[in-house]
């Protein structure tokens, strides 16, 4: 029997450096374990309050120029008001405004319905935090 709402729990790791971390093989994963061949909705959510989820292109240096981009915008320097951690650790707090912690994702007949290039990822620039959890959500 297939059900209307399924949810499960993943443990990755991020490492010790700020990193784009691919999910996209453990939400397939997921989804042939619940979807069935359905249609719904997939959701994508980090339980974390300084890492994000981002549709990206990786491989190709997309996930590079991501967090060189971060890095400029939220520099690791002693700016912040938010201090513990590591130096600059407050822009860690600052970026799931900017690459928020969840996304919202088509499924059809079983599959993620994405773009050629698309992934989803963890985005994770804070280097303190090396073990991330993940929650994944199927809606038929």
């Amino acid at each position: 029997m297939t059900h209307a709402f399924d949810s499960r729990l993943i443990d990755i790791t991020t490492g010790s450096h700020e990193a784009v971390h691919d999910l996209t093989g453990e939400c397939a994963a997921y989804l042939r374990d619940v979807a069935a061949g359905r249609d719904g909705l997939l959701n994508v959510f980090t339980p974390h309050a300084t890492c994000g989820i981002a549709l990206i292109e990786t491989g190709a240096g997309s996930d590079d120029d991501l967090l060189g981009a971060l890095r400029d915008l939220l520099p690791a320097d002693d700016r912040w008001r938010h201090r513990h951690g590591s130096p600059g650790h407050g822009r860690d707090h600052v970026l799931p405004a900017l690459v928020p912690p969840h996304a919202t994702l088509p499924v059809v007949d079983g599959q993620l319905a994405l773009g050629t290039w698309q992934s989803v990822c963890v985005v994770d620039t804070n280097g303190d935090n090396p073990r991330r959890q993940v929650r994944l959500s199927f809606l038929g």
